[in-house]
């Protein structure tokens, strides 16, 4: 093994695999909680990839509470739920792992929220 391999170890064993928010591959999953909101979670995406936030969307037909256990157990540092209000007034739900529900806001308010803690190295 190289050094950059080594460090890779040593960061994974650091931080047990959770890593903090600018650090971690995906930053931000999108939990649709039925099909018909797959369309504003993939535009959701899209925008925060333009923001330069690595995200994506389980657009899986799976239960909302098995989506959220697998983003847990995934490590992933945010969560945004989508359901049919959010979806109707374009707003967003959001989750940070081991912290639980932050409640509802926009998607502007939260892009504004990651990009300081990745800034920040929070």
């Amino acid at each position: 093994m190289g050094s950059l391999e080594r460090f890779f170890g040593t960061l994974i064993e650091h931080y047990s695999g959770a890593f903090p928010v600018w650090l971690a591959p995906d930053q931000v999953i999108i939990l649709p909680i039925t099909d018909n909101q797959n369309d504003y979670g993939f535009e959701l995406a899209q925008k925060l990839k333009d923001s330069k936030i690595r995200a994506k969307v389980d657009d899986r037909n799976e239960k909302i509470g098995f989506k959220i256990r697998e983003a847990e157990i995934q490590k992933i540092p945010y969560m945004l739920i989508v359901g049919e209000k959010e979806a109707s007034s374009k707003t967003i739900s959001i989750r940070k792992r081991k912290e639980g529900d932050l409640g509802k806001g926009s998607l502007d308010e939260f892009i504004e929220k990651i990009k300081s803690e990745i800034d920040k190295k929070v």
